[in-house]
């Protein structure tokens, strides 16, 4: 396990009572999940720009076959 570094931040009562709850019923700790989640979202965050960047790539290429295919 890695170092962890303490940091204070705030969050709707109602959310982080789920996330406690979570974390007892998975029997984890508040740190673990919250380190899952930010390097989940950390991830889909960068998967999104190259992923538009390839569709973005197939549309220039097939760009003439896509609007015969769109008539």
């Amino acid at each position: 396990m890695s170092e962890m570094v303490k940091f204070s931040s705030k969050m709707e009562p109602e959310a982080l009572e789920e996330l406690r709850a979570h974390a007892r019923e998975e029997g984890r700790t508040l740190a673990g999940l919250l380190t899952e989640a930010v390097r989940d979202y950390l991830a889909r965050k960068r998967v999104r720009p190259a992923f538009r960047e390839a569709a973005e790539a197939v549309l220039v290429e097939h760009d003439e076959l896509l609007a015969r295919l769109a008539k």
